[in-house]
């Protein structure tokens, strides 16, 4: 019997219309807090991967496109992409560029550079994107911000896209930033239970 679908089934429409706003106007790029909070709040008051598992709506598209649509190839994900080092040298790597893309903000804000009006692809090449923001209310540095989070986002979609057509559909989830920083989130609470057990006993 086919399972009834539940309403969190289809997150998955929440990946492309983010990024479609975000080409029109880059300011929707904010709305992308909401994926880069929500799951590390759940996991730091108890609800430990359920994000990942149930709400992840760029897992369930690239299960979407891979698994329904037939675009993965279905290849066995390499070992080392699996492995340790791997999974938290990338979550190094992209925190690190989530505080440089933070200090460009500052830098923005504190009036010591101009506002870059450009989308940087896999943290490196520079597309302009001037067509998404034509001025606001707001201080340059709220659309800096705006730019650089939709940078990180629209380039971890692609590598997400790129590792789907060559293994398994959610490969990207083997080593996502967010899903390996859950995951140490949930073996920190899980030590300091045991510790505490351990007093209690």
């Amino acid at each position: 019997m086919k399972q009834k679908k539940k309403w969190y089934d289809y997150l998955w429409v929440v990946t492309p219309i983010y990024l479609g706003l975000g080409f029109f106007n880059i300011l929707f790029a904010w709305i992308g807090m909401i994926f880069f909070m929500l799951p590390l709040l759940i996991s730091i008051f108890g609800g430990g991967k359920l994000y990942c598992n149930r709400y992840c709506d760029r897992g369930q598209f690239l299960q979407l496109l891979g698994k329904r649509l037939k675009l993965s190839r279905n290849k066995p994900t390499p070992n080392w992409m699996r492995s340790k080092a791997f999974r938290y040298g990338f979550l190094i790597f992209f925190f690190a560029m989530f505080f440089q893309m933070l200090f460009t903000t500052y830098l923005v804000g504190s009036g010591a550079k101009g506002l870059a009006q450009v989308v940087k692809l896999f943290w490196t090449f520079q597309v302009p994107w001037k067509w998404a923001y034509h001025g606001t209310l707001f201080s340059p540095w709220v659309a800096q911000f705006a730019f650089g989070f939709y940078s990180m986002m629209l380039t971890s979609t692609l590598i997400g896209l790129l590792v789907m057509v060559l293994y398994k559909p959610r490969t990207w989830c083997v080593f996502c930033p967010m899903g390996t920083t859950t995951q140490f989130i949930c073996q920190l609470r899980v030590g300091n239970e045991e510790r505490g057990g351990k007093k209690d006993a």
